[in-house]
């Protein structure tokens, strides 16, 4: 089962207590993927389409616990795709309530967002990518689930998609958020741990790149160095050396991979890290102008 599947499951497992947050959750079905007209004596009519049982499920026990009104439901097979579409149709003056139900309550709000993610939302595997979205019919509506949305400071946006209206959020924390206000906690969960582990992932990534950079930058050092000290020790000799450089010079050819800390405590006489540095760059110093004094290209060149 995919993600949204496992959300929607735990979702239409969930039931408010309360009579108005049941009429909100069935007025965001409605309005995100149902269908009201009038029959000809002027009584108000919706028909609810869904291939998941268990929000069909959900929408007839939703409007028998609100309403206890009767349900016609058909169910169809489509061979090609092998599923099955299951329709379900409310007659029934009570119906007006559910296409005017006005949402105010803060648990009336989490009761419509969960209604709407049951009908027509869906959320990308986090493991791969964050991503939630809730399709719907018409401008208006996506508008209003945005506002309900966004009283919960997450920043849902609404984009265009063919002839429906999405309403989307990317960010994890606010995908987090969202999911805790639809009460929807073992999904919650489920993404905190996927959340965690990429974000260790990346942190040991880091961590890792950086050690790399931080070794190639001190191999590529030792080797300049190594190349002015042997450069030196062919051109001029280390005879004609003051007796530190000449120290910091044969202790680099005997450690060439030696760090400068480690370096400075090999010499004949210890020294520290950024006094060895000095040393060092004493004798690139050096080296480059004898290159210069030999007619020969600059190493930087």
């Amino acid at each position: 089962m995919s993600f949204s599947g496992e959300i929607k499951q735990e979702l239409c497992e969930h039931y408010a207590k309360a009579r108005h947050c049941n009429l909100a959750e069935l007025s965001a079905i409605a309005h995100v993927c149902g269908e009201f007209s009038e029959d000809r004596h002027g009584e108000c009519l919706l028909a609810f389409h869904t291939e998941n049982l268990p929000v069909a499920r959900k929408c007839f026990t939703l409007m028998k616990k609100t309403f206890n009104i009767d349900t016609n439901i058909v169910v169809r097979h489509n061979p090609i795709k092998d599923s099955w579409n299951y329709s379900l149709y409310f007659k029934g003056e009570e119906l007006m309530a559910v296409k005017n139900a006005s949402v105010q309550a803060v648990c009336c709000k989490r009761a419509y967002i969960r209604g709407a993610f049951i009908a027509a939302g869906s959320m990308s595997d986090p493991r791969k990518a964050y991503h939630f979205e809730i399709v719907c019919s018409s401008e208006g509506t996506a508008e209003s689930l945005q506002e309900i949305m966004n009283s919960f400071d997450v920043s849902a946006k609404v984009v265009q998609r063919k002839k429906n209206y999405v309403v989307y959020l990317k960010e994890g924390a606010h995908i987090v958020d969202i999911l805790n206000v639809m009460e929807a906690h073992v999904a919650l969960m489920k993404l905190e741990n996927v959340r965690i582990f990429k974000e260790m992932r990346n942190a040991v990534n880091r961590k890792v790149n950086c050690e790399t950079a931080n070794i190639n930058k001190t191999v590529s050092a030792a080797v300049r160095q190594l190349e002015d000290i042997v450069y030196i020790r062919d051109t001029l000799g280390f005879d004609k050396l003051p007796d530190g450089l000449r120290d910091v010079a044969l202790t680099r050819l005997a450690y060439p991979e030696a760090a400068l800390k480690e370096l400075g405590q090999l010499m004949a006489n210890p020294l520290g890290k950024s006094g060895v540095n000095h040393r060092l760059r004493k004798l690139s110093e050096i080296a480059q102008g004898l290159r210069e004094q030999q007619g020969g290209a600059s190493r930087y060149d």
